[in-house]
């Protein structure tokens, strides 16, 4: 063999090596990603994100690992999801499936489904995986229309209080009116969450964005029934305010609790009140020893609209470490019920979340050297909350990786996360067929 053959056949030698060198690491990367999905799923479990006064497990992660809040939500989600479908769990736990093949499998599949679509999550690709996720379809055109008939004569929807003071929504809507729906839920939440949300749970987000969407929809008016499409305003939009009528006492953080209720007589705690009060439109009202009303006050914004642009440029956001949300509430650190001035150096921005906190859920914040420091936010233990992550004092090198994720049991090569064929129109049409009649038994 002449030299320049053999430094050709030393170099395919080398690249090879360096492409199995390659998908060995994938494949421990993947079995580390299973073991975090793990320690995620039982942190969440644990609401060891809660003390600190995160929203959820996901704003937590974005905080001390650097994910994105995108990220981090579905790392949380596909956490959840595996504790239910053990052979994808191992499967991901030994490096054969990367997350983006998880991730696709724990939108469908169930205990009874995970191992006809596990074979084709080895066979294929993860783009491959996605598309047959994607376009898994239920039902052919006739059922289809007999099931859009059966819907729309169900539609239904109701909100009402419940015994605890909350309000219940209740209702089946039309697909197109649902997914409308949805669409502006999930509109509102990116304006809420973009940065920092979920979860608190999905279901709880959604719960968020929903008022957000009412106090838009407010905002903005309705048009009236007669041609001018007018938005609702003046005396009108009056009717559609909500007013909570609360006395003085409630409002003082040494008094004791007296009426503090909506329009239909639903009874709101006094820190809720406080909390309102912080950021509202007050009117006050004179009573007689008979209860009839002797005087009412002009309407006045506790937060003017000068103040409200100053703290918007200085605060930039909710004031709250690791927050930031833009969407907020202006919070006087003291009470304006109790003395407290509404000026600069007396309030900051909370987003919703957290100005919750400072008032029902034993958190507090303190205003130092304010408005030229920092404010200083203390968790119900009474410990700072601090500003920044802790810094990572020495990164795990690959070789410790490895060694960790054999101490757990896996133990990949080079050919254990890859697809099984290189084409996706190889995978055999059975292992399609497998998994869609999967799909559709599942359905």
């Amino acid at each position: 063999m002449t030299p320049t053959a053999l430094a050709a056949e030393d170099h395919a030698d080398m690249v090879e090596d360096l492409g199995d060198e390659i998908a060995t690491l994938a494949a421990h990367l993947h079995a580390a990603t299973h073991r975090l999905l793990v320690l995620i799923a039982e942190f969440d479990r644990l609401r060891g994100w809660e003390p600190a006064g995160f929203r959820s497990c996901a704003h937590w992660l974005a905080f001390r690992t650097g994910f994105d809040m995108g990220a981090s939500r579905e790392k949380v989600r596909v956490a959840r999801a595996l504790d239910a479908l053990p052979e994808t769990s191992a499967a991901m736990a030994r490096g054969d499936l990367s997350f983006a093949k998880v991730r696709a499998l724990t939108r469908v599949a169930t205990p009874e489904i995970e191992t006809q679509l596990l074979e084709l999550a080895r066979s294929g690709t993860a783009a491959q995986l996605e598309r047959v996720v994607r376009s898994w379809k239920l039902l052919g055109r006739a059922d289809e229309a007999e099931a859009e008939r059966r819907r729309h004569a169900t539609r239904t929807f109701a909100v009402f209080p419940d015994e605890d003071g909350m309000y219940v929504v209740r209702g089946r809507l039309d697909p197109e009116v649902g997914a409308l729906l949805m669409r502006a839920i999930e509109a509102a939440g990116d304006v809420l969450f973009r940065r920092d949300s979920e979860d608190s749970t999905p279901e709880q987000r959604r719960a968020d964005a929903m008022a957000l969407l009412a106090e838009r929809a407010m905002s903005v008016g309705f048009g009236q029934a007669d041609a001018q499409d007018e938005p609702v305003s003046g005396t009108r939009a009056e009717r559609y305010q909500v007013v909570l009528h609360v006395e003085a006492a409630s409002l003082s953080a040494d008094g004791e609790p007296g009426r503090a209720e909506l329009e239909d007589g639903t009874r709101v705690s006094a820190e809720t009140c406080r909390r309102v009060a912080c950021d509202t439109g007050v009117v006050a009202v004179l009573h007689a020893p008979d209860g009839s009303v002797l005087d009412v006050g002009r309407r006045r914004r506790t937060i003017p609209p000068a103040l409200r642009r100053a703290l918007e440029v200085r605060d930039r956001g909710c004031r709250f470490p690791g927050c930031g949300s833009r969407f907020t509430d202006a919070h006087h650190v003291r009470h304006w019920a109790d003395g407290g001035v509404t000026s600069l150096q007396n309030t900051i921005l909370l987003c919703r979340h957290h100005h919750r906190l400072v008032h029902e859920e034993g958190f507090r914040v303190e205003l130092n050297d304010w408005p030229g420091g920092r404010p200083t936010f203390y968790d119900r233990r009474g410990h700072p909350v601090p500003e920044a992550p802790p810094l990572q004092t020495r990164p795990h090198t690959v070789d410790e990786l490895i060694l960790e994720n054999q101490r757990h049991g896996a133990s990949p090569g080079f050919a254990t996360c890859g697809a099984r064929y290189r084409s996706d129109d190889l995978v055999p049409i059975a292992t399609y067929v497998a998994a869609l009649q999967a799909l559709d038994r599942s359905a």
